[in-house]
């Protein structure tokens, strides 16, 4: 019985290291989407999302310069409250020549239709035009 209080004062400094329950609700509900501009979500958001397909003729280095561009814009255009992409990497091969995938978040209808003239969206259309090969875009209303 020696050890007891040293496993006594393990326990409760283990116990005392644990989140709060506040905090495991906050650390569970975190999403991994980028949130850029807001510190809360509302229930409902617009998400833009787009399709790339690239050009055959079209270098790793290209590809990779539009990628950066497009992860740049946020940093351009206020409106934009979220983005995310990634590579295509299904394997049911269902993708139809698409392989890159974007997500842009907005909190309203309003935010978006100012993204698309936006002079930063312009140019950055300008950039991926000549390599672009397929492209499919869709917005949607988040529903829970």
């Amino acid at each position: 019985m020696k050890n007891s209080p040293i496993y006594l004062i393990s326990f409760l400094l283990l116990l005392s290291c644990a989140p709060k329950e506040k905090e495991a609700e906050t650390l569970s509900s975190t999403s991994p989407e980028t949130n850029l501009n807001n510190a809360s979500m509302p229930d409902s958001v617009l998400r833009h999302v787009v399709l790339f397909g690239f050009k055959a003729t079209s270098s790793q280095q290209d590809v990779d310069g539009i990628v950066a561009a497009f992860q740049a814009l946020p940093s351009k255009i206020t409106e934009i409250k979220g983005f995310e992409w990634g590579i295509n990497s299904s394997p049911e091969g269902l993708n139809q020549g698409l392989t890159h995938a974007f997500t842009v978040t907005f909190h309203s209808d309003a935010d978006r239709d100012t993204y698309i003239p936006h002079p930063a969206h312009k140019e950055f259309v300008t950039l991926l035009g000549p390599h672009l090969d397929k492209v499919t875009v869709i917005d949607y209303w988040t529903k829970k």
